[in-house]
């Protein structure tokens, strides 16, 4: 695997590459409040076959961070970043794995480029009403008034960040804490919080796009693949069940795990992944 920056509008934007770039590529687009570091070990398992870039957004791991003054966190504005990382990079055809905030980051690149998209791996990145669970009531009170961010801080603290590690996990024991060790010191850096107060806020602009992902899944019919963690109490089960309203041939399993599957269903994930993304070579 490879480590390295790119510079897209003034900002260093770090990614992780792996795989022989003539293969097939999976675009890997990471959630809150983790990074590309999400995705070291599936890419170590999958690396052998196709070509994988994860990128992290600006204010995440190791890519640049500036302050909300100097730069606007908002996913139109993440996805630019991506957008043009794509670009720089020569990627002209892609798969898509999105887990939790990819998922707003990668339909917007779909409907910007769907001739590009070739399947979408969804693991409890979601795109319908029906995934969004009551976690999302005081995040949606702050949509609708947005002087009441300061309860929100109770999200950005270390208890909160295991907890998203280990709620719906019916072994914990599996599960890493240096993992929330490390998104908690990138979140407690110097004016992150304001960051990610900031894109909590504008989370509200995804919900209303909802329609237009899913009239985009059913004009252009993409594979898609949802594995998702059944005890997940962020974006729950019936978020992924949904993609079959407007994908019936959409491949849905329902994995024995939480908000992150990969920390304790890694094997099943990338078998799941694998066959997947070996059908699309198929069509």
């Amino acid at each position: 695997m490879e480590h390295r920056f790119a510079k897209i509008d003034g900002l260093e934007i770090f990614y992780r590459e792996a795989g022989d770039p003539s293969a097939p590529t999976l675009l890997l687009l990471h959630g809150f409040p983790t990074s590309s570091i999400a995705y070291r070990t599936l890419i170590d398992e999958l690396a052998g076959d196709f070509h994988l870039v994860a990128p992290d957004y600006p204010g995440f791991g190791h890519s640049s961070a500036p302050s909300v003054e100097e730069w606007d966190y908002t996913f139109d504005h993440l996805t630019d970043v991506v957008d043009k990382l794509v670009d720089t990079l020569g990627l002209t055809r892609y798969a898509i794995y999105v887990h939790d905030y990819g998922a707003p980051v990668g339909f917007r690149l779909a409907l910007r480029h769907p001739e590009r998209v070739t399947g979408i791996i969804t693991q409890n990145g979601n795109a319908y009403d029906e995934g969004l669970t009551p976690f999302w009531d005081p995040i949606r009170a702050y949509w609708a008034d947005p002087t009441q961010g300061e309860p929100l801080r109770g999200l950005l603290t270390r208890d909160a960040t295991q907890w998203q590690y280990t709620h719906g996990v019916p072994d914990p024991d599996r599960v890493d804490p240096s993992l929330a060790l490390h998104d908690q010191a990138l979140l407690d850096r110097p004016g992150n919080q304001e960051v990610q107060l900031k894109l909590f806020l504008d989370y509200g602009t995804n919900p209303p796009l909802y329609p237009l992902w899913q009239e985009y899944l059913r004009t252009h019919r993409p594979p898609l693949l949802a594995a998702w963690g059944e005890g997940d109490e962020i974006f729950g089960p019936d978020g992924a069940r949904a993609f079959t309203r407007d994908l019936p041939d959409a491949a849905v399993h329902l994995l024995d795990a939480g908000h992150f599957p990969l920390t304790t269903r890694l094997a099943e994930s990338a078998a799941l992944i694998r066959d997947f993304l070996h059908g699309l070579e198929e069509r």
